[in-house]
């Protein structure tokens, strides 16, 4: 899985860039911020990225102006009904911190102001995040980050695994306790065999 992505900018479109690493030209989509955060074309660029697995389909990758960024977009896939395209809207609709505070006080209001955000969609981004997405470092709260309850989307290899689980179709709840026992010091595509292996035995 890639997990970040620098290179020489090709292309800078509205929703999407190129980006060309050692010969190849990843086609990224990004958010208002990481796009933004991007020099002209043919400057170097950096993306921190979520590579998205699609069944019978092509990696889709999502690029972000930092990590946290990036786990706020992990976090809002584990929202029933959120996919990666409407969670780039949702990032891209506000600054995250103000986001999570409309998350966490529920203001449906703000939320469905933002393209592909539905009420429905609204009340489960408030229900189901509410206690586990915090105010982002020097938003003045909580300093620690955004995540209160660390392990949600882990970090380094187990975070790919997470992340590819998810975009197979599997519930954190099905795999959220196989991650605490794979050995980081494997390659991600072995990590992904060994949890989809554990879970077929269940």
């Amino acid at each position: 899985m890639i997990a970040s992505l620098r290179g020489t900018l090709l292309e800078k479109n509205p929703d999407t860039v190129v980006i060309e690493a050692a010969g190849v030209g990843y086609a990224v989509t990004v958010t208002a911020a990481a796009q933004r955060a991007l020099p002209a074309p043919g400057a170097e660029a950096r993306l921190f990225i979520h590579t998205h697995a699609v069944q019978d389909g092509p990696l889709q990758l999502y690029g972000f102006a930092d990590h946290e960024e990036r786990r706020v977009f992990e976090t809002l896939l584990t929202v029933q009904g959120v996919g990666p395209k409407v969670a780039v809207a949702i990032l891209s609709g506000f600054p995250v911190g103000d986001l999570v505070r409309a998350i966490r006080a529920a203001d449906l209001a703000t939320l469905t102001r933002i393209r592909g955000v539905g009420r429905k969609t609204a009340e489960r981004l408030a229900v189901e995040l509410r206690d586990r997405i915090g105010v982002p470092a020097g938003a003045g709260r909580e300093p620690s980050g955004f995540f209160p309850l660390p392990g949600i989307v882990p970090a380094g290899r187990r975070g790919e695994v997470f992340g590819a689980l998810q975009a197979l179709g599997y519930r954190v709840n099905e795999f959220e306790a196989i991650l605490s026992a794979l050995d980081e010091s494997k390659p991600t595509p072995d990590l992904i065999k060994e949890a989809l292996a554990v879970m077929r035995r269940k």
